[in-house]
């Protein structure tokens, strides 16, 4: 009995830990920003069309909100 009591003590804990590294938000920054580096440095091309694509569309809305003036 006191083997199943600290086998799920142990489970228990082994998925708080698991909980708090996923509500950590530094350190969940830290892992995207990692893997977006990778990523980057492996095809830069999909991140720069992504980038050129977000400029010409806020530039799109700043200008049709220039434009619009009624």
């Amino acid at each position: 009995m006191q083997s199943k009591v600290a086998q799920t003590r142990a489970q228990l804990e082994s998925t708080l830990d698991e909980i708090e590294d996923k509500l950590n938000v530094p350190k969940q920054v830290g892992v995207f920003a990692r893997k977006a580096q990778a990523s980057y440095e492996d095809n830069p091309v999909p991140w720069v069309a992504g980038v050129t694509a977000a400029v010409a569309i806020v530039g799109g809305l700043v200008a049709w909100a220039v434009l619009s003036r009624d």
